[in-house]
């Protein structure tokens, strides 16, 4: 099983078995990334542009596998833990910790040192790739525990639950009508 950084578990074996589409990949099977950052990676940008910038992956009949692109990134945007199925639940001005966290599925080998937005620093021989997923807080220490795994057959923990029903309670209050009078009770 891959691990991070620190020794713990990711809970995958494959982290590109979980990838979508690179976040770097248009609609139309363009890599934005060679179009819009030429000077990170130069020869990267020379061959994405000899191709119409179409993206090296994207294409079926093409073998590259993600693992082969140095510039895959495919960061997860549904709102719903990938284990449990535990949705996201957020109240506008409220402060409290989320119940989903993103999941790092790959992460950068210590040789390696990742710049700020996630790319690789050019000279790397081994260059990472960003994986992430969303699981929820219970989960998520589940599989950096080292015995749970993302494709588990799971539900949620009965203490998620609780919060995320303490959280529809709280949202249902807020859309009752209650006029400002009764609310702050001006009586006047």
């Amino acid at each position: 099983m891959e691990k991070t950084p620190r020794g713990t578990s990711v809970g995958v074996d494959d982290p590109y078995a979980f990838a979508g589409v690179c976040d770097h990949c248009t609609d139309d099977g363009r890599c934005r990334y060679a179009f819009e950052r030429p000077d990170a990676d130069p020869s990267f940008a020379r061959e994405r542009a000899a191709e119409k910038y179409a993206c090296p992956v994207h294409d079926p009949d093409r073998e590259e596998t993600p693992a082969d692109c140095p510039h895959f990134r495919s960061r997860n945007r549904d709102r719903e833990c990938v284990r449990c199925g535990l949705e996201e639940r957020r109240l506008a001005h409220d402060d409290e910790r989320p119940l989903l966290e993103e999941h790092h599925l790959s992460y950068a080998d210590e040789t390696d040192s990742a710049s700020e937005d996630g790319d690789a620093d050019a000279g790397t021989d081994e260059l990472s790739h960003e994986i992430t997923v969303y699981l929820c807080r219970w989960c998520h220490s589940k599989v950096h525990s080292s015995w749970a795994r993302i494709d588990d057959d799971a539900s949620p923990d009965p203490e998620a639950i609780a919060e995320l029903e303490g959280r529809r309670s709280r949202e249902r209050a807020e859309l009752g009508f209650e006029s400002a009078a009764t609310r702050y009770g001006d009586d006047g």
